[in-house]
């Protein structure tokens, strides 16, 4: 179970929130095995419940993706794109929370851009990237996700990273609970792998590979064959025991990690600094992280 302050995550009566019933309370979407009111979420019922509004995010987002080439690009002052799937998926999520928790402030990607930036000195809040991988979104490759985690003092401790164009959902809730789920098929237990006798899978950012500074990493390491993906898919393929490591040397903010840490945490693997080797942490000033080594089981 994870610590939670007063009834910071009490679940509201099905029908008191309309992202629990449909984008206007109408239709059902809710997993059938949850009651209708409660106390407390344990960890398996915050699993749900964070599938639940990222899928629906991921439903707002393949919306805009249909329009193909008709998808409207602006530019951040970081020069990064943005479009208006990642302002539809981040407000759809960000209602969503407010009903789950509105005690619980939530540090959102395209909120934080525009000068929004909650008070989070009580330890724990929400990070949110509503489709991380806007590239390679608008490459339509299907390599974005939507990105949920729950931060308590410096580390994620539940996640859920959704691929809405591959079907795919991966959630975590602390050491043990990881579950991978496609389609309408029920979650699946999922964990990371010893590393292999005859080397590492190595995974690498689609847009940021190669760098001489991972060249000489994975130097110190015998690896079998090195491999590429977007967005957060790179921590769910290590926590679903198909890759082994993901060194980042590239610049990357709290939001674009957090989900995929929580989930690749829960599967036995681990996140840390690779200047140091001290565990990866959250509500850093500025909310960018340093350089990070993510791993499956040694």
């Amino acid at each position: 179970m994870i610590a939670r302050k007063d009834r910071a995550l009490a679940r509201p009566a099905r029908g008191e929130g309309g992202w629990m019933n449909g984008r206007n309370g109408e239709g059902g979407n809710g997993p059938e095995d949850l009651e209708d009111e409660f106390e407390e979420f344990d960890d398996e019922d915050l699993q749900a419940v964070l599938r639940l509004i990222a899928e629906r995010a991921g439903q707002v987002i393949m919306a805009h993706y249909a329009e193909g080439a008709a998808i409207e690009v602006r530019a951040k002052d970081d020069a990064s794109p943005v479009t208006a799937a990642d302002e539809a998926a981040e407000a759809c999520i960000l209602q969503a929370l407010e009903t789950l928790t509105p005690e619980i402030p939530v540090v959102a990607e395209e909120a934080m851009a525009a000068g929004t930036q909650p008070d989070i000195s009580g330890g724990l809040f929400w990070l949110v990237d509503p489709l991380d991988g806007t590239k390679e979104f608008l490459a339509r490759n299907g390599e974005f996700t939507v990105n949920i985690a729950l931060i308590q003092d410096g580390e994620p401790v539940a996640g859920v990273v959704h691929a809405p164009a591959m079907a795919m959902t991966w959630a975590g809730a602390g050491t043990g609970s990881a579950t991978y789920s496609e389609a309408d098929r029920p979650p699946q237990g999922i964990e990371t792998r010893q590393a292999p006798e005859d080397g590492l899978v190595v995974v690498a950012s689609r847009r940021h590979g190669t760098t001489k500074e991972l060249d000489r990493f994975l130097a110190d390491y015998h690896v079998a064959e090195q491999m590429e993906a977007g967005s957060s898919l790179k921590f769910c393929l290590i926590a679903s025991g198909k890759a082994d490591l993901y060194p980042r040397f590239g610049r990357t903010m709290e939001w674009d990690t957090a989900a995929g840490h929580a989930v690749l945490l829960a599967a036995g693997g681990s996140v840390t600094r690779a200047d140091d080797g001290s565990p990866l942490r959250y509500a850093k000033p500025g909310f960018e992280n340093p350089h990070f080594i993510a791993r499956g089981r040694p």
